[in-house]
């Protein structure tokens, strides 16, 4: 018998220190390389959105995929090509990263959360953003590591 899988995740990681390197005129660039980046390394770019400061995914992975370790090469491939193609000496993306599972029944509106990223950040910012991400999701968390 074969091995069926369904394993959705919702990421997100800002820049380093929130700076808000990711303009718009550059920013639907970003997005294109993070999924070709996410199906280059085997998964699926299911739905790509963020500001200036922070990135929203929707993906999906295998069973076999390690999540530190496509994490890593994600977030490593996507800072390489910003400096290359973009050009944004200092850019750096922050240590680490939230990311939530995803039922398949709640993919349809986390993708549309998603997409509205610069509607929910003319009221709130990232760190709200996130600190409301973790407290529904029940996961402790130092203040200290949210900036």
């Amino acid at each position: 018998m074969s091995t069926f899988h369904c394993l959705n995740y919702h990421v997100t990681f800002s820049t380093k220190h929130r700076t808000p390197w990711i303009k718009q005129n550059r920013i639907d660039r970003l997005h294109a390389y993070l999924g070709g980046t996410v199906n280059e390394l085997d998964g699926r770019a299911l739905k790509i959105a963020g500001v200036e400061d922070h990135i929203h995914l929707l993906i999906g992975l295998k069973p076999v995929h390690k999540i530190a370790d496509f994490m890593r090469e994600l977030k490593k491939s996507t800072s390489k090509w910003v400096h290359e193609e973009i050009t944004f000496p200092p850019f750096q993306w922050q240590e680490g990263y939230a990311i939530f599972s995803v039922s398949p029944t709640v993919c349809p509106s986390v993708a549309k959360y998603i997409a509205n990223q610069y509607k929910h950040h003319r009221k709130r910012s990232y760190r709200e953003e996130l600190i409301q991400m973790l407290e529904v999701a029940g996961i402790k968390y130092n203040p200290k590591y949210l900036d």
